[in-house]
C-alpha cells in the first residue's frame, strides 16, 4: 500500500456549508481547495485520522463509537444548522491501532466510545467526502496544548500513513473571533508569511520553528489560544522529514484575513 500523505486544514467557522446563502461567496475559495483535497490525498484512503481543535483532554483520547453522532458545538447560527447530518462511519478498529501506537510511544491514551464529530470534523468533510462514505475517527487534542507533545503524537502516528488511513489536522491557520475581518488584515498576514517560511523547511528546521510559534509575528494576535494551530503539530510529526505544499492560501478571508491549508508528503498516483 502507498504511504499517504498528512493534511493541516484550515476548516472554517461552524457550519458554513450550509450557509451558502447567508455567507455569500466568503467559502468559495476553500471549498474548491477541500473539494480537491481527495485527489490531493492520492489513491483511496481507507479511513481518515482527524485531530480536531475542539476537542481536549486529559490524554490523547480516541473516538470509538462506530456510528458518531453529530455534536453541534457553536452557538447563535440558524435553527436549522443543528438539524445537519454528516453520517459517517466510525472506526473501532482504527480506534483501537490508534491507542496501541499512542501507549507504545509512550504518551497518554483514551478512549471515547459516546463522543460525536464536532463541526472541525464535519464540517470540513461535507464538501471533501459529501458522500460520507469514508470512515472517519476523531482523536482529539492534550490538555496544555504543548507543540513538542503533539510533535510526538504526530511522530507515533505516522505508521498509519502506511496502513491506507489519512491523518489530517483541523483547525485555522489565524484563529482570533475578537478580531475578525479587515482589521485583522496586518497581523494575519505577518504571521501568514511566517508561517509559509517555516513550512518551507523540513525535519528538525521546521519543527523547532513550530515549537517556537510564539516567536512569530503577530503570533498571539492571531492565536490568542493556540488549540487552532496544534493540528498542525500532528500533522507534521507524522511527516517530519516531507515538504509541505501549501493547497488553499487566500488573503481576503472576511474582508482582509490570511489563511492557508497545508499537505505534507506527496500523494500516490
Amino acid at each position: 500500500m502507498e504511504r499517504l500523505p498528512t493534511f493541516f486544514i484550515s476548516h472554517g467557522g461552524g457550519p458554513w456549508p450550509w450557509m451558502q446563502a447567508q455567507t455569500r461567496g466568503a467559502y468559495d475559495v476553500l471549498s474548491r481547495s477541500l473539494q480537491q483535497m481527495p485527489a490531493d490525498a492520492g489513491g483511496s484512503p481507507r479511513a481518515m485520522l482527524m485531530i480536531s481543535a475542539h476537542w481536549e483532554e486529559p490524554g490523547f483520547t480516541v473516538m470509538a463509537n462506530p456510528n458518531p453522532p453529530m455534536l453541534y458545538d457553536y452557538y447563535g447560527f440558524p435553527e436549522f444548522t443543528y438539524q445537519v447530518q454528516y453520517p459517517a462511519p466510525g472506526d473501532p478498529a482504527l480506534a483501537r491501532r490508534t491507542v496501541e501506537l499512542i501507549t507504545a510511544a509512550g504518551l497518554p491514551a483514551a478512549v471515547d466510545s459516546e463522543r460525536g464529530f464536532d463541526h472541525g470534523a464535519f464540517s470540513p468533510m461535507a464538501v471533501a467526502w459529501p458522500a460520507a462514505d469514508l470512515p472517519l475517527v476523531q482523536l482529539s487534542l492534550k490538555i496544555g496544548l504543548d507543540p513538542a507533545e503533539h510533535l510526538a503524537l504526530g511522530r507515533a502516528l505516522a505508521p498509519l500513513r502506511d496502513e491506507g488511513i489519512l491523518i489530517v489536522g483541523s483547525g485555522l491557520s489565524y484563529h482570533n473571533l475578537r478580531n475578525f475581518g479587515p482589521g485583522a488584515r496586518e497581523a494575519s498576514a505577518s504571521f501568514d508569511g511566517w508561517l509559509d517560511q517555516a513550512m518551507n523547511k523540513t525535519g528538525e528546521a521546521r519543527s523547532a520553528a513550530l515549537r517556537a510559534w510564539e516567536q512569530a509575528p503577530a503570533a498571539r494576535l492571531c492565536h490568542p489560544r493556540e488549540e487552532h494551530l496544534l493540528p498542525l503539530m500532528v500533522a507534521i510529526g507524522a511527516a517530519e522529514s516531507e515538504a509541505a505544499s501549501r493547497v488553499y492560501h487566500q488573503t481576503d478571508f472576511f474582508g482582509g484575513i490570511s489563511a492557508a491549508s497545508y499537505r505534507f508528503g506527496i500523494p500516490a498516483r
